[in-house]
């Protein structure tokens, strides 16, 4: 099976139900987007949410999506960087039992965390994060032999926020001949740095992953449209509509997915399951409606659980399906 390698913020999630958006506006995160916070914020907010009773969850975008890509067998690679500390080992635990190979590099800051807020109606998902010790890695840490024997190299658009790491990155994928995908990770940051995701989308990347509101800051169309933009640039655009479903667009066909039916309470990780499906599928060569059916798949079982990972009993449902799916072509 092919192998795929991925790299991201090293993140512990810190989960929390909020009953309604009051702390949002205490601490100035607008609903539904991702915002960084220094260390003196972020510790205020742990200690207002701390009462709640959190979860803690391995994650970060492209750690969710390759723990997914493990599960379902590929062999599957991560490089990141944690603190010496509690959080750090937790990570490369939680890692390690999901079968990836670790490449955890220590830095001198904690390890990093997302402080996830989930609220009513829709789930819907805003984050305020300290990057921590994540941030600490740097162009010079990445060396080629990390890179060699890898088919698949998964990026986070997050990392954008180091643009020289981003392309050291992509430059030595591509010099391993890796297929190359970035998720654009939210529409802030693409709205921050929309030339410079434009040049590395361009000259290195081969599937775009990416979000209504992302496509739209991306390419200042609508999903449709927006898709067939990316597409231009790019293999394979994969624009994700929620609960409408996703949108898949090449040079050469259009494909339209319907979401698959779930029981929604949590949408964390529902992106980079899906990612991790679309991948898994693309792998086995199989047509890019069926990546995208396993992808809906694989996404519906995470948003009826709170965070990223899925449980046993769902897992096994969800391989069933896919098995059926693959079956028929």
């Amino acid at each position: 099976m092919k192998s795929i390698l991925g790299i991201g913020n090293a993140l512990t999630d810190i989960l929390a139900l909020l009953e309604d958006d009051s702390l949002l506006r205490e601490y100035h995160l607008p609903k539904g987007s991702m915002q960084h916070v220094d260390k003196e914020t972020g510790n205020k907010i742990w200690s207002s949410i701390r009462r709640m009773g959190v979860q803690y969850v391995a994650g970060g975008s492209a750690g969710n999506t390759i723990t997914g890509t493990a599960v379902f067998g590929m062999p599957s690679g991560f490089i990141g960087k944690v603190g010496d500390d509690e959080l750090g080992s937790l990570y490369k635990s939680d890692q390690e039992r999901n079968g990836i190979r670790s490449m955890l590099l220590k830095g001198v800051e904690a390890s990093g965390r997302a402080m996830v807020f989930v609220t009513a109606p829709n789930a819907e998902r805003t984050f305020a994060v300290y990057l921590g010790a994540a941030l600490e890695l740097a162009p010079e840490d990445l060396k080629p032999e990390y890179f060699e024997g890898y088919d698949y190299f998964h990026i986070e658009g997050y990392l954008v926020q180091n643009q020289q790491l981003l392309r050291r990155a992509v430059e030595l994928a591509k010099e391993a001949g890796c297929y190359i995908s970035i998720d654009l990770a939210s529409y802030n940051v693409v709205e921050s740095n929309e030339a410079f995701l434009h040049d590395i989308v361009e000259n290195y990347v081969n599937i775009v992953f990416a979000n209504e509101s992302e496509a739209e800051a991306f390419t200042h169309k609508q999903p449709r449209e927006a898709a067939n933009e990316i597409a231009k640039i790019c293999d394979i655009a994969v624009v994700k509509v929620g609960k409408d479903g996703s949108m898949i667009c090449t040079g050469q066909e259009f494909h339209y997915i319907n979401a698959r039916e779930a029981k929604a309470i949590d949408a964390t990780g529902a992106g980079d399951l899906y990612a991790a499906g679309f991948l898994y599928g693309h792998s086995l060569g199989l047509p890019l409606n069926v990546c995208g059916e396993i992808g809906s798949i694989i996404s519906a079982k995470v948003v009826e659980v709170i965070g990223p990972k899925i449980d046993i009993p769902r897992w096994k449902d969800a391989k069933q399906q896919i098995r059926e799916l693959i079956s028929a072509y």
